[in-house]
């Protein structure tokens, strides 16, 4: 996958640049090819190594495509590409090494748009990603296309920690355990929380907790979640790093 003889061609001009991130945990085909070739086609691109590396910089600014590779250190790419379709109409391009049917699909009915194969050419990427820009929604093309533009709503826990608020402005009522788990996730401002983490601090109001609960409950609080508001949790289970939630909060960690 080289950047030798690549000339961006003058028709990808874009009213503004798209914001794509790269999450590719080879450092040297990340920061060395695929990065660099792509700014040169006026993309404005961030790099990231691990999946929760993506989700932190997701809960802090808006991206428009996100090209996932499969094998990761923390998860893998269907996953990932999975939980970000859950979300978000984001657009999602797969890039991998494996060639195979299965994957192929797999990409697919986990939601990316498109599965490209190393070892990439530039400008069929850079063609994909401008493609696949065209069918985003409008409002997804326009938001931040301006440098004061407010970025879209999030959930937000509100009521000192007793209830969520959807985007929409629904309410989610938390009961004692899940507003202790949400306070202690939003506490860490998009950062993972080891389920250690977690527990701990329910087991201060619980005796012979269950590890076990832990899940439970927040399988509970998603189904939940869908339920009450018609919208999915921001919380997003990351393979030997726990939880991570991206909200809004000015509240501190409740006492009951």
């Amino acid at each position: 996958m080289s950047m030798k003889g690549h000339r961006p061609p003058a028709s990808y001009a874009h009213a503004r640049p798209l914001h794509v991130l790269v999450l590719e945990d080879n450092a040297e085909l990340r920061q060395q090819i695929l990065l660099p070739g792509l700014r040169d086609y006026g993309f404005r691109v961030h790099g990231a190594g691990t999946a929760a590396e993506l989700h932190r910089i997701m809960s802090k600014q808006h991206l428009d495509i996100v090209i996932l590779d499969v094998g990761l250190p923390d998860d893998n790419g269907f996953n990932v590409a999975q939980r970000l379709r859950s979300l978000s109409d984001i657009g999602i391009v797969m890039l991998t090494g494996n060639d195979g049917r299965q994957h192929h699909l797999a990409a697919l009915q986990n939601g990316a748009d498109f599965y490209l194969t190393k070892p990439v050419d530039l400008d069929v990427l850079a063609a994909t990603l401008h493609n696949l820009a065209r069918r985003l929604s409008p409002a997804s093309l326009i938001r931040d296309a301006m440098p004061d533009a407010t970025q879209p709503p999030r959930w937000r826990l509100e009521a000192g920690c007793w209830r969520f608020v959807s985007p929409k402005g629904k309410v989610l009522a938390l009961t004692a355990a899940e507003q202790c788990v949400a306070a202690t996730l939003a506490a860490e401002n998009g950062t993972p929380v080891s389920r250690d983490s977690l527990i701990q601090a329910l087991a201060l109001k619980v005796h012979n907790f269950d590890p076990h609960r832990l899940e439970m409950m927040i399988h509970r609080w998603r189904r939940k979640a869908i339920s009450s508001t018609g919208e999915a949790l921001p919380l997003i289970t990351l393979r030997g790093n726990g939880y991570m939630l991206a909200c809004d909060s000015d509240t501190s960690i409740p006492r009951i």
